[in-house]
């Protein structure tokens, strides 16, 4: 079906399971066939022009191997939501836990990998935070002034080094596209939601910048009603700045920074009231030189991150002290030469890269050895890139890195891709590749109660690949996509709890991360299509399978084993928006029994424009008020919606 044969009993599971899902339309937020709701058949001409983050340097969607999706600013607000990983369980091969409401702990595994095996990026800026187990906290980012969303999946340790093993994730902010506009949005909702934010922006011939600003506040939701009354709140102040000058038709510099800080408040293991104070800092100033001949490109960029959790708990007499807090900080230098050719499309690339990371962890309950000191290191790195066209309609690529670290042994990734447009209706790709990821600062020197950091630990290695086909027919009105992926991790951290009570298996002595002896499996069938029903009708789905293995052969936490959606995107009218979503995520297993249940989601949104400055928008999530748990003893967001509106000035 594929191109290939595999006659494994997994295998043969999810070829039955394609074929007949194959008479369903998928979702649209997938695969290089990604589009904006409601486009003409036309328009999917413009594909192809659609610039990604899977290279060193920027190349078109249907150049790349990699299975990718892109989401627009115009799919973010057809979906109504406030929140990036409320998007992100649209996407093939993405499951999201949450453990609560607004701003709780939200973690993204892709292709049954872990949390922290994603790198997410920020205008290219990583905003993985070290102190906290080098993953980002989904719940705190917003969707506010976003212009699309790059996701590629597979592993990418040779472009992104660290992290990199499930894939990679660029949130592209909006940049001005007129001489002066200005807009603001406000919207109130259930749980005294409030969320407020504005821009402005500028652009002439030699410079532009936009500026953005947003509030988000909420009562939220009682995570925990078997510890208590209280409702866990959550608050995030944000801003945003992107900004570019075109020094000449060759030389153009761009600078770019975002700020969030904010509470979130959860409960803990007692009727104590507890919350986190964050604030996370990302700058990136980046200088493109283009030769005029149009031969040579060469980039640098200096980026840097700096990262602030502080723990506090009020007891019964509202008395606040301060529980533990982490810092951490990360440096970024790199420089990008590129060489082209105009004969077969020869591109090739070099990346000379030094990063340098921080950390330091203060918790008064839990003192230790490592208390308040100052851990570092650093990465210096090289990575070398060939792209070219052997004959028409084939792209080859291959890429390797070396990673020279001051902490761990030396290591080296690998990566080969490969794309035939057979037609302009039917495309193949492959790619297989080696990833690292190192242990996080928690692992090797973390301090918690009960909690025995291991410095003994060695990096984690994978080895994946990937088949797809991509396929766009009846005149361009259905396009469907699959991959099938495998791979195979080596050295897994897991955190192992040691002399535990035979009865009570909660009350154990300590947790300890280790390497684990054997390897873990992963693989899995991706499915996505959409179909331009009328001129005013967009069905589209994803559905994913994975089987996602520990080294006993027993299935990875939090990993379901069945995952989809369905997205309608209706415009009666030239003023009027519907969408109704669909989203299903199978049982799974977490750290504790029992195992979680399925659950069934439907989500609507709607917008209205009133006139060219006025837009009016309503959503209501949950719409049957589910009760359901995507981690053990956490409760979710029953019903809830909200109503706002959008004004831009000229």
């Amino acid at each position: 079906m594929l191109g290939w044969e595999y006659t494994g009993p997994i295998m043969k599971k999810l070829i039955k399971l394609s074929l007949g899902l194959s008479l369903v339309p998928f979702f649209a937020l997938s695969s290089v066939n990604a589009q904006e709701p409601l486009k003409s058949a036309e328009d999917f001409s413009e594909i192809e022009e659609i610039l990604v983050s899977a290279s060193l340097i920027p190349i078109a969607a249907n150049r790349s191997a990699n299975a990718i999706t892109v989401i627009d600013s115009e799919q973010i607000k057809l979906r109504g939501t406030s929140n990036i990983s409320a998007l992100l369980r649209d996407v093939p091969g993405f499951a999201v836990n949450q453990n609560g409401g607004f701003g709780s702990l939200t973690e993204v595994r892709v292709r049954g990998s872990e949390a922290n095996h994603l790198v997410v990026l920020v205008d290219g800026i990583e905003v993985n935070d070290p102190s906290q187990t080098d993953q980002l906290n989904w719940g705190t980012l917003s969707v506010t002034d976003i212009e699309r969303i790059e996701i590629i999946r597979g592993p990418q340790s040779v472009l992104y080094g660290s992290d990199a093993i499930a894939g990679v994730i660029n949130i592209i902010t909006k940049s001005a596209v007129e001489p002066l506009t200005a807009s603001l949005y406000t919207e109130y909702g259930s749980r005294a939601t409030l969320n407020n934010g504005f821009s402005v922006g500028h652009k002439s011939e030699k410079l532009n910048i936009k500026f953005g600003a947003s509030h988000f506040e909420t009562d939220g939701i009682n995570v925990q009603p078997t510890k208590g009354d209280d409702l866990d709140g959550y608050r995030n102040t944000a801003i945003n700045m992107n900004s570019g000058y075109k020094y000449s038709d060759q030389l153009a510099l761009s600078f770019a920074m975002h700020k969030s800080a904010g509470m979130n408040e959860f409960d803990g293991s007692s009727e104590e009231v507890q919350f986190t104070d964050f604030d996370r800092q990302h700058r990136k100033f980046k200088a493109t030189y283009n030769s005029g001949d149009g031969l040579w490109s060469h980039v640098i960029s200096l980026s840097d991150s700096d990262f602030a959790n502080d723990n506090f708990k009020q007891d019964d007499s509202e008395i606040t002290v301060a529980n533990g807090s982490t810092e951490s900080s990360k440096k970024n230098y790199q420089y990008i030469g590129s060489r082209f050719w105009q004969e077969k499309d020869q591109r090739l690339s070099l990346a000379l890269e030094h990063e340098k990371e921080d950390f330091v962890q203060l918790h008064p309950y839990a003192p230790g050895e490592d208390e308040g000191k100052l851990v570092e290191r650093a990465i210096d790195s090289m990575a070398l890139e060939y792209r070219f066209e052997p004959v028409e309609s084939l792209t080859l690529a291959a890429s390797a890195r070396h990673d020279d670290n001051d902490f761990f042994e030396k290591s080296d990734t690998y990566k080969l891709e490969a794309a035939y447009q057979q037609s302009d209706k039917l495309r193949y790709r492959g790619a297989w590749g080696t990833a690292v990821k190192n242990p996080t600062f928690t692992e090797l020197y973390g301090i918690y109660s009960k909690f025995k950091a291991n410095p003994n630990l060695i990096p984690e290695q994978s080895n994946s690949w990937e088949l797809g086909v991509d396929a766009s027919l009846i005149d361009d009105r259905l396009n469907l996509s699959a991959t099938y992926f495998n791979s195979r991790l080596e050295n897994e951290i897991a955190t192992v709890s040691f002399n535990c009570d035979p009865v009570d298996t909660w009350d154990c002595e300590y947790n300890q991360p280790i390497n684990l002896a054997k390897e873990s499996d992963r693989q899995g069938l991706e499915l996505s299509s959409s179909v331009t029903v009328s001129h005013n009708l967009l069905i589209s789905a994803s559905y994913t399978h994975t089987e996602s293995k520990d080294p006993s052969g027993e299935d990875e936490q939090r990993v379901p084993k069945n995952i989809g959606s369905v997205n309608l995107a209706f415009q009666p009218n030239n003023k009027l928006k519907l969408n109704l979503n669909i989203q299903h995520n199978g049982s799974q297993k977490d750290w504790q029994p029992p195992i979680l249940e399925a659950y069934t989601l439907v989500n609507l949104s709607s917008s209205y424009k009133a006139n060219e400055d006025i837009e009016l928008y309503a959503n209501i999530n949950n719409l049957f008020d589910k009760d359901y748990q995507e981690i053990v003893g956490y409760e979710s967001p029953g019903f809830g919606a909200n109503l706002g509106i959008r004004y831009k000035l000229k």
